[in-house]
């Protein structure tokens, strides 16, 4: 947070907060949430919200991760490398301006070589249409409690926004 002076009056501006979930398409559940600074690359978090799913799936024994539908901002080797380690088949949209090289993951060449042979083709066999859920789930959430915080610290905001994604899955269950 930066102070900006405006006449004689001071104006607090504030920076945004980056939120990454992982989604159950099926259920509409934020079944893990990562919250970050705006410096904080989205690629690197699919490891630690694919973690929060395991271990949650590990307690209730509840949930398969069978894919992971994410956008071009999720691509990068090491997310396809550990994938590829988990079992999980991948269905990230590649860069437009990906080259299929040796040193990328075979996962992820692949993907490439399916993308740019046919991308319609891609986001239909890989149901990457499905991943319109997430947003969904942005958009409730947005709608039902609006899109800022009132926190002013960081971890209180993490907790705000902690609060409202278990609302979230409280109010849009199923009666």
């Amino acid at each position: 947070m930066y102070d900006k002076q405006v006449g004689k009056k001071k104006m607090k501006k504030k920076g945004h907060l980056k939120i990454n979930v992982a989604v159950d398409i099926k259920t509409k559940e934020i079944l893990a949430l990562e919250v970050t600074d705006k410096k904080v690359h989205d690629g690197k978090i699919m490891p630690k919200l694919i973690e929060h799913v395991l271990k949650r799936s590990n307690k209730n024994k509840k949930f398969r991760i069978k894919s992971v539908l994410a956008d071009g901002a999720y691509d990068i080797n090491k997310n396809f490398k550990y994938l590829e380690k988990k079992k999980i088949r991948p269905c990230i949209k590649v860069r437009k301006s990906s080259i299929i090289a040796h040193k990328n993951n075979r996962l992820r060449n692949t993907g490439v070589n399916s993308q740019i042979k046919d991308l319609f083709k891609w986001k239909k066999r890989r149901k990457y249409g499905k991943r319109w859920m997430a947003e969904t789930v942005f958009s409730s959430t947005k709608r039902m409690f609006g899109e800022y915080v009132d926190a002013t610290k960081f971890q209180t905001m993490i907790k705000e926004i902690v609060m409202k994604t278990s609302l979230y899955n409280l109010f849009s269950k199923p009666v």
